[in-house]
């Protein structure tokens, strides 16, 4: 199991978080819940129910702040080249400054997504999985992590773009290798209700990523890239049975990337914006418009060369 050296004082999410969160995929044991059922049947159903009808923190109509901050959660950027894992803090104004070793022993570690779960503007929250299948949580306010569940290796793609199912706190998509896609709905707390299916056929994806608004409605949205190299935004409609509406073109030629991220506001003009890497391991921001219609401005090279040493990137 990769062991977290711990992050050194980013602002974002600390040491104690991701030391948090490796010390309970470590602890977890066989006896964790599946995927289709973190919580176990009695308590996803009452997670469920308590979701759907319970006053705040459980579930609450977005406010005023985090429908404004829903393109503009700050992120930092992690990077795992073989077992190694870098930290890249962002500079404010588009790009990265130069990277932190934060130690080996990350070979186990399959992928990561940040989290903003008290919607303050910084993610500061860590959601990561294994090689053998376990989700582990961790929250940047405290030093105490817990594992979510088991069987998430059923998945070849995990996704936090933000709050999807019209409360204030993220939640998961997961797609599986049929091609269905999954929602979980967050507490803000780090657990999952138990899922639901939102899609089929999502499989024409090779690429999907986004955190936050990325057509100016205050609702989280996504984009994904098809074997065609075409890109197509899904808005989010705050509907937890129907998450998305129709797809949008966004473009074409997006098949030069073998990467694309969502990273929030990178550039502080409090929209959200993506990161592409193409094949000769250049890095290019994507800055957001908010306009549906055309949702990103074109694209600026923010890492020369080098980031195909990566094996994944959140």
């Amino acid at each position: 199991m990769a062991k977290f050296s711990g992050l050194k004082g980013t602002g974002f999410i600390s040491r104690a978080t991701v030391a948090a969160i490796t010390a309970a995929l470590v602890g977890t044991t066989t006896g964790a819940m599946a995927a289709d059922n973190p919580q176990g049947a009695a308590e996803a159903a009452a997670a469920a129910k308590t979701y759907k009808s319970a006053p705040a923190p459980a579930r609450m109509a977005p406010s005023s702040t985090a429908s404004a901050s829903a393109g503009a959660e700050a992120r930092n950027l992690f990077a795992v080249s073989g077992d190694e894992l870098y930290l890249y803090i962002a500079n404010g104004s588009g790009g990265y400054l130069p990277r932190e070793d934060l130690g080996a022993g990350y070979s186990s570690i399959k992928n990561g997504q940040q989290a903003d779960n008290d919607g303050d503007g910084v993610a500061d929250d860590l959601w990561m999985w294994d090689t053998a299948g376990y989700l582990g949580y961790a929250s940047g306010e405290g030093d105490q992590g817990f594992t979510v569940g088991g069987g998430w290796n059923i998945y070849n793609k995990v996704l936090s773009p933000g709050n999807l199912g019209g409360a204030a706190a993220p939640d998961m998509i997961a797609r599986d290798s049929a091609g269905a896609l999954w929602l979980y709905l967050g507490y803000g707390n780090g657990k999952l209700t138990g899922r639901t299916k939102v899609g089929s056929g999502w499989n024409i994806y090779n690429q999907i990523a986004g955190v936050g608004d990325l057509s100016g409605d205050g609702k989280a949205d996504i984009v994904a890239r098809d074997t065609a190299g075409v890109l197509w935004l899904y808005k989010g409609t705050g509907d937890y049975k129907a998450p998305f509406s129709g797809r949008t073109k966004v473009g074409s030629g997006w098949g030069v990337y073998n990467t694309v991220v969502g990273v929030g506001d990178l550039d502080g003009d409090g929209r959200s914006d993506l990161i592409a890497r193409d094949s000769t391991g250049a890095l290019y921001r994507y800055s957001g418009t908010g306009n549906a219609a055309a949702p990103y401005k074109a694209r600026v090279k923010i890492g020369a060369g080098g980031w195909n040493t990566y094996r994944f990137m959140f």
